[in-house]
């Protein structure tokens, strides 16, 4: 049998699929990863940083203008468009087949393919806030101002994204956890597993099966039921909704 008709008979007989997707579920939407040799780890060295200190909360802190500049020019892709990933997986919570999307990504691609149950580990580029008055706005107003974003109230419009040195969001950690102990099946996509505290999700699960699909070796590769070593939307392309 091969491993797309293995992975068709998993999700066929499964009614309780949870996903989880990192970086490579966007890069067949021209969104680059950080960590290939042509991610944004690879490319950034006209900026005199590295991506982990330019996307901290020291260098928000400390640069904040600076931090703006390679924020706009290097995180977001206004008009990026779901890939077959995306619909797929959209299709399938239709089908009532899979309960919730748990992602790493913040260019809301999931819910643009129209995912309902999206949990984002890392925040969203579409939410931003004022750091004094909570005033909320939309992604626009981030890319239509020069330099630092401000309020009506003076206040920095700071993006509703976890930056290096802060913490994942208590109440979206808590959802992802819950899913993933309840799922039958945890199918994981386009992440290498190795960036932490997310990466230590896949130990909460206790299900049927698991599935990675991710170009590379993954260091749970050993311990899941179906490895499939390729894109993630050339393989969800091949999969059929019963």
């Amino acid at each position: 049998m091969s491993k797309i008709n293995r992975l068709q008979e998993i999700i066929d007989s499964s009614d309780n699929i949870v996903f989880f997707g990192g970086a490579g579920v966007s890069t067949e939407s021209g969104i680059p990863d950080f960590r290939s040799e042509s991610g944004i780890f690879k490319s950034l060295k006209k900026y005199g940083d590295t991506p982990e200190n330019l996307v901290s909360h020291t260098y928000y802190m400390d640069h904040t203008e600076e931090f703006f500049t390679y924020y706009k020019e290097n995180l977001v892709f206004k008009d990026a468009e779901p890939n077959p990933a995306h619909l797929k997986l959209a299709e399938l919570e239709k089908a009532g087949k899979l309960k919730a999307v748990i992602t790493q990504n913040i260019d809301g691609l999931h819910q643009k393919a129209g995912s309902k149950e999206v949990f984002e580990l890392h925040g969203s580029i579409h939410r931003n806030y004022c750091q004094i008055c909570n005033r909320e706005y939309g992604l626009n107003h981030i890319l239509e101002s020069d330099g630092i974003p401000r309020c009506e109230c003076g206040g920095i419009v700071k993006p509703d994204v976890v930056l290096y040195e802060e913490p994942l969001n208590n109440g979206v950690l808590s959802f992802a956890i819950d899913y993933i102990q309840n799922a039958e099946t945890l199918i994981i996509g386009g992440t290498s597993l190795v960036v932490y505290p997310a990466a230590g999700l896949i130990n909460y699960f206790n299900g049927d099966n698991l599935v990675l699909i991710n170009k590379s070796e993954t260091p749970y590769d050993d311990v899941a039921n179906l490895v499939i070593n390729d894109a993630i939307g050339k393989t969800f392309s091949q999969i059929k909704i019963q």
